[in-house]
């Protein structure tokens, strides 16, 4: 190959001031709204909370089973719950004493509002006599009124505050069951708003440090990207009140990164670019104006397939995930807003003085940028550019290998989900080992009235489902057990052994009724979700029974199944979606499926070394099944950002020199702010995993391994060692792939 010397080429010669006109109006209108909007809008960035919802249900299609199954149950009661349960422990049989006080916290806890006290059974307690636990359904919907995660939260606490305060001091009190590790994944994200931040601002602000060596300039992008996180901030709390989109505690966390990571990586390269122009021109606006017009073209492009990579999410089942898509892009939206109009005037106002103590001056120096150590290492591609990129392709298939039979992705168990063990989690842990662990979130079936007796027949005859007596029964009317039996709120009442009598189950509603079958295996455990899959084959085969089970169990199954198919649509999508925003950017066909090819390869690699990692090093028990998924639309969407700033710079730089010059001078010219940007955008997505969360410290890992994967070894040397190798071909079909040089 022809080896091109950087330092021989020639230097850029001053280019005339640009013109001022509209265009530089509305950019400075635009400025003046966002920094009003973006202010107003910080106070919402702590209300989004208000606005969360983290449950499985509501994170299904309305056409899911279990979903339909809940809609049609749900007719049967007053008051939809979620089942929970608080443990009383100790290492020694229980005592007089402490069964008197857990009946009296038993009926403090049916005290507290937001307990649907009717529902409450009486104490069970252990063979072994080390262990009680009382049922504690807590109100989930009442009267076509959801409760809020913060609601549910503060009855949880209120519960276990009651509870507690009635038990004898040696009793370990515990929360357990569907709806305390319901609240333990609610709490998990309090640390939204202080920690996460927190933790992402310092990490920002010293890599910014690093990158500028300037104490001041930090603060530009930073509060830039505060204004573009409070109007998105504003934005998503009133399409969520709306409920025009689903924000999860984990988009709201993602949110977050991204936002600042982005931000941050569009800033570096509007920073990187205006610092060069001040070399040229002796006034900054002008300058300013020079790069702004230089640079928008790839930051439009990075914000445009970032945008519509995350729309593609609305192709998928998953209500979490439809909401994730807007979520992000809005994000991105607003970033990218924020980025092109306040961030611009505010630097240009502000002078040159910010860069200090390494301020640029009219020099014309702006190509020196070519001789420093990504010169060399531009020149070293070029140099050897066949060896270069097989090298790397080689490398990356090794990652691969090394670990992807080591991803499981077949899902975690509630308690798996956590990096820590909060108490809802050792509470489960003492009821599976004391109690029936399928016992107080059975699978709900609804069938036809004239068939129940079939239905009940096929349930029971279920591998899988318990076969204690009354297992499978038709579900108890508790309102009318309350009423009958002349209770006191919440106290309970003993059942029969086995099944209830007629007059205590609900009653046929338009030729339906419920049935519930109790699982053998603890609720959430793949043990269960077997079970889940043979039961409705057992009862979707009884004739004329159009039988339909759902539950918790039931809904995590349903929620499996559609990540693997979101999966399975999506991820074909965003590579065209991508495809086609690269070739109409570059004006050409073979570069981005080239461009393509790599970040793919890369995203292959980062999943084997995530396999060895979550497996070997963080010992985690697996991943969610929508991992992948996740992982792919923001490494993808994110890693083809750095391709887009090469490229498009490599083809400016091209049609002055020639393909072959063009890559190594691209190269070397945005080599230090595409490093810089990726390591930025690498911490604040490792960041993620200070929330005790393994799915977000999972996606954190995958992003910030992937992100510098891809600048480091995919854009600095695979990219343009083979674009180097292939020359202007690349460019094909456009004009410029048969242009001379």
């Amino acid at each position: 190959m022809t080896d091109v010397d950087l330092d021989t080429e020639p230097a850029r010669y001053p280019p005339p001031a640009p013109r001022r006109g509209w265009p530089v109006l509305a950019v400075l209108v635009l400025a003046v709204l966002v920094f009003l909007v973006g202010g107003a809008g910080g106070a919402y960035q702590g209300k989004l909370t208000e606005v969360q919802k983290n449950d499985n249900a509501a994170f299904l299609p309305e056409s899911a089973e279990s979903t339909v199954a809940a809609n049609e149950a749900a007719t049967f009661v007053t008051v939809q719950t979620i089942p929970g349960f608080v443990v009383y422990h100790r290492d020694g049989p229980l005592t007089p004493e402490d069964r008197a006080s857990i009946a009296r916290a038993g009926e403090a806890v049916a005290g507290v509002d937001g307990v649907d006290a009717t529902g409450m059974t009486p104490t069970q307690y252990s063979a072994d006599g080390t262990t009680a636990a009382q049922y504690v359904p807590l109100v989930a919907k009442k009267d076509g009124t959801d409760v809020t995660g913060d609601q549910l939260a503060a009855t949880e606490q209120q519960v276990m505050d009651a509870a507690k305060s009635a038990a004898t001091a040696e009793l370990e009190v515990l929360p357990a069951g569907p709806g305390g590790l319901l609240v333990a994944f609610i709490d998990a994200f309090e640390g939204l708003d202080s920690t996460l931040l927190f933790a992402a601002v310092l990490v920002v602000i010293a890599i910014l440090l690093v990158v500028y060596r300037s104490p001041v300039l930090w603060f530009f992008p930073l509060l830039s990207a505060g204004l573009a996180l409070g109007l998105s901030s504003m934005l998503i709390y009133l399409l969520a009140k709306a409920e025009v989109l689903t924000l999860t505690g984990q988009s709201q966390g993602i949110l977050m990164v991204l936002v600042l990571g982005a931000g941050t990586d569009y800033a570096l390269l509007l920073i990187s670019r205006y610092r060069e122009e001040l070399h040229h021109f002796p006034n900054r606006f002008d300058a300013m104006i020079r790069a702004w017009r230089e640079s928008a073209p790839a930051i439009t492009a990075s914000a445009l397939t970032v945008v519509l990579g995350l729309l593609c999410l609305g192709f998928s089942e998953l209500n979490s995930n439809k909401g994730l898509g807007p979520v992000a892009a809005i994000g991105i939206g607003c970033t990218y807003l924020v980025m092109m109009t306040f961030l611009p005037v505010f630097l240009a106002l502000a002078g040159r003085w910010v860069f200090w103590p390494r301020i640029p001056h009219v020099d014309h120096a702006a190509d020196l940028a070519t001789h420093g150590w990504w010169g060399r290492i531009a020149a070293a591609v070029g140099r050897r550019d066949r060896p270069a990129w097989v090298g790397a392709t080689a490398l990356l298939v090794v990652l691969f290998a090394v670990g992807i039979g080591s991803l499981h992705t077949s899902g975690l168990t509630s308690a798996e989900n956590f990096t820590n063990t909060p108490d809802a989690v050792s509470g489960q842990q003492i009821y599976d080992t004391h109690f029936d662990p399928g016992t107080g979130a059975p699978a709900v079936i609804v069938t036809n009235a004239d068939q129940v007796d079939a239905v009940m027949a096929a349930a029971a005859a279920t591998p899988g489902v318990s076969t204690a007596p009354g297992s499978v029964c038709l579900q108890v009317d508790y309102a009318k057990l309350a009423e009958l039996a002349k209770l006191g709120a919440g106290t309970g009442s003993a059942l029969p052994t086995g099944c209830p009598p007629p007059i205590l189950t609900v009653q046929p509603i338009d030729g339906r009724t419920v049935v519930n079958a109790t699982l053998a295996d603890s609720y959430d455990s793949p043990e269960a979700l077997a079970t889940v899959d043979r039961l409705r084959d057992a009862v979707h085969a009884v004739p004329g029974a159009d039988a339909l089970v759902g539950g918790s169990t039931a809904a995590t199954a349903d929620v499996q199944a559609a990540s693997v198919r979101d999966r399975n649509v999506i991820i074909p999508i965003v590579l065209a979606v991508i495809f086609v925003v690269l070739a109409l950017l570059l004006r050409a066909l073979l570069a981005p499926v080239i461009l393509i090819a790599t970040v793919v390869l890369s995203f292959a690699a980062t999943l084997g070394v995530c396999g060895f990692v979550f497996t070997h090093v963080f010992h985690f028990a697996g991943a969610d099944p929508s991992f992948p998924l996740f992982a792919f639309v923001f490494l993808v969407a994110l890693g083809i950002d750095y391709n887009i700033f090469l490229m498009t710079r490599v083809r400016e730089e091209a049609q002055r020199h020639g393909t072959r010059s063009g890559v190594l001078r691209g190269l070397a010219v945005t080599g230090g702010v595409i490093t810089s940007a990726g390591i930025v955008l690498a911490a604040t997505f490792a960041v993620l995993g200070v929330l005790p969360l393994v799915f977000l410290a999972e996606v954190g890992f995958a992003v910030a391994f992937g992100v510098l994967l891809d600048t480091i070894v995919v854009r600095s040397v695979l990219v343009p060692a083979l674009s180097h190798d292939i020359g202007r071909a690349i460019w094909w079909p456009s004009a410029l792939s048969h242009a001379d040089r």
